[in-house]
């Protein structure tokens, strides 16, 4: 051994050094939270507030989903210790609102919303397009979920066009979404799952159209009109990604949120919306005018919208 290495005033040194980085390393990821997205509550909180005036000021005609999906994250983003990750079934047409709510709520929880690192899409004509390579998507789901709840178990997980999904992939994360408490050390109960369908959109359409021709409001339909009968069609349909689904046949789906069929006063609503957000005056006169252009349903009474608000944005530069 040198004499340098016995210099106290060099050993003095290297100590106060060597106390000084592992002081910095100990508060490095405060300080590099405050600069990129990290799995915290500075990154992640609910905003009650904002969800509920989202879904009444931007999401229009929907007052059951509303009102369901309300209740439902509030309650599960409320409790510290749930039994099972909180999983939502949104089912309608298209044009009705699925995405876009898919996006509010993300939006509510997370800082960063849909751009956030812990929330991931998955859409099925893109992800999982062959039908021969469904072991290896099975694998890959399993390993995708692992891996992103065990970084950060406030994740949230959207699969978007479950009708087009290959039936039986959906199956590989039941363990994810049952009442474990762990599965191989990692805890899922705090992670979200939603899924995306247009399947059951006809029994909802029909459930809407008795009202009407009864003379009753839309507001008055209740989730125990529809629910059964969107989930018995969802579980039924062997073209869609939920046939004959574990995650139904053990009641592991939370809801199963029905969109209805919007009418000219949503449309109406929604271009007006998406006048405001381009930073335009709303024009009510072509409002009124694009909304009447779209076709709508039975033929004869013109009750409801076959393409809902998903063209708005674009049909609306012909009118204005």
């Amino acid at each position: 051994m040198t004499a340098e290495a016995l210099d106290p005033v060099s050993t003095s040194l290297g100590v106060g050094v060597a106390s000084a980085l592992t002081g910095f390393l100990a508060r490095f990821p405060d300080v590099l939270c405050n600069y990129q997205e990290c799995c915290r509550p500075e990154w992640i909180s609910y905003n009650k507030t904002g969800l509920e005036a989202d879904l009444q000021s931007k999401l229009f005609g929907q007052h059951l989903a509303s009102r369901v999906i309300l209740k439902a994250v509030t309650g599960f983003m409320n409790n510290e210790n749930p039994k099972k990750p909180l999983v939502l079934s949104l089912h309608g047409w298209t044009g009705t609102g699925k995405n876009f709510v898919s996006q509010i709520i993300a939006n509510n929880i997370y800082q960063n919303g849909m751009k956030s690192r812990f929330v991931h899409l998955f859409a099925a004509t893109v992800h999982f397009p062959h039908e021969a390579e469904l072991k290896l998507y099975k694998s890959q789901l399993q390993q995708w979920i692992k891996g992103n709840v065990s970084a950060c178990p406030r994740s949230m997980f959207i699969f978007d066009e479950m009708d087009q999904m290959n039936p039986g992939l959906i199956d590989s994360i039941k363990p994810y979404v049952d009442y474990y408490e762990t599965l191989d050390g990692v805890s899922y109960r705090k992670a979200i799952f939603i899924f995306l369908s247009n399947i059951g959109g006809k029994e909802i359409v029909q459930v809407a159209l008795d009202f009407w021709k009864a003379g009753r409001a839309r507001e008055e339909i209740e989730l125990k009109d529809l629910e059964k009968a969107v989930s018995l069609s969802v579980f039924n349909n062997k073209n869609s990604g939920f046939w004959h689904t574990s995650l139904i046949d053990k009641n592991l789906v939370d809801f199963f949120v029905p969109f209805l069929p919007l009418e000219l006063k949503h449309v109406v609503q929604c271009g007006r919306a998406e006048m405001i957000s381009k930073g335009l005056k709303p024009n009510e006169e072509a409002l009124e005018q694009m909304a009447r252009d779209m076709r709508y349903f039975p033929h004869d009474e013109r009750v409801f919208a076959e393409r809902g608000c998903k063209v708005i944005s674009s049909r609306l530069n012909y009118y204005i």
